[in-house]
């Protein structure tokens, strides 16, 4: 798809009917338009088995950084893995072994997929058809099967997406991966946007919180930026800084101190801190993910809502995982 012509009027940007994939340089920046989107756009890699590799590599690690400790379990352990899951009784210790399994089922197909790479770079030709890729797709797909098990880190509800992305990396062209990606940051982008606008419209009209909206709009154009921008871009280095920096300065916010034996003012003062702090905790989770976590900013929005009609919140949910 070619490079279009610069338009800079955004009046006249928003009259072209666009089509997704559509991509154009704006200030001078390349990006590609998805779901009402203008994102950043990195041309794919050659598809090649060593840039699937790669990218497994890649997205294994960035799996672990975000799901519960201790699952992740080297591939050469895979059998004990699955004795230990196979044999566990106790529902809520099956669910974690479960999850340890999935652990080893990543890394080894991982670990297959890197030993083929080191073949093919002595000159061997490894086929479609291999039996060991066939291996490496089957322990991708186990995983993916298992991955509903497994919690985010925070105790929230998993991040069923990350299971299947090294799955998807592996079963289809590098640079179809890369354009279901732009999809995915596009409903992240807008699950981002959703949460800051709930917690706008909840503060702005309370005289406690006024101040705090700026600070809550200085996220959400970090979280974009974070969102689209990847981790081996040398941009990282401003877009992190910025984005660490305005999460610190919203949740380091402080409304005016209210009079001690004013017990309702302060009690609304400290659930209204509350929020915010939850607020940024899940923006950063799904910022980082660059996956939306729908049921947990479902339930942070009621909570705002509730906030918003009586001046307090009820306490958070338990998280819990639904049963089979």
């Amino acid at each position: 798809m070619g490079i279009e012509t610069v338009i800079t009027d955004p009046l006249s940007l928003g009259k072209i009917p666009l089509l997704p994939g559509t991509r154009k340089i704006i200030d001078g920046v390349e990006r590609v338009f998805y779901d009402g989107y203008w994102i950043r756009y990195y041309h794919p890699p050659a598809d090649t088995l060593k840039a699937k590799r790669q990218l497994i590599t890649a997205l294994t690690r960035r799996l672990f950084n975000h799901v519960e400790h201790g699952i992740n379990i080297p591939g050469w352990r895979l059998a004990h893995a699955r004795q230990a899951y196979d044999n566990a009784t106790d529902p809520a210790r099956k669910r974690v072994n479960g999850a340890m399994l999935a652990g080893a089922l990543f890394n080894r197909a991982s670990d297959i997929i890197s030993k083929l790479v080191e073949i093919q770079e002595m000159g061997v030709e490894i086929l479609p058809d291999n039996a060991l890729l066939r291996e490496c797709g089957r322990c991708l797909q186990e995983a993916l099967t298992l991955g509903r098990l497994v919690l985010h880190r925070s105790g929230e509800e998993g991040i069923d997406e990350l299971w299947g992305e090294p799955l998807h990396a592996f079963s289809i062209p590098v640079d179809d991966f890369y354009e279901s990606r732009y999809l995915k940051i596009a409903s992240t982008l807008r699950e981002v946007d959703h949460i800051g606008q709930s917690l706008t419209l909840c503060l702005r009209e309370d005289p406690d919180f006024q101040d705090a909206i700026p600070l809550i709009s200085r996220v959400i154009d970090s979280a974009h930026k974070k969102l689209e921008t990847l981790q081996t871009d040398d941009l990282i280095f401003l877009v992190w800084p910025e984005f660490v920096v305005a999460g610190e300065q919203l949740t380091n916010f402080r409304p005016p101190i209210a009079l001690s034996h004013d017990l309702e003012r302060v009690r609304h003062q400290e659930h209204g801190l509350l929020l915010i702090s939850q607020g940024w905790a899940i923006l950063n989770d799904v910022s980082r993910a660059r996956t939306p976590m729908p049921k947990t900013t479902q339930s942070y929005i009621e909570r705002l809502e509730a906030f918003r009609a009586c001046g307090t919140c009820p306490p958070l949910p338990t998280p819990s995982r639904e049963k089979d």
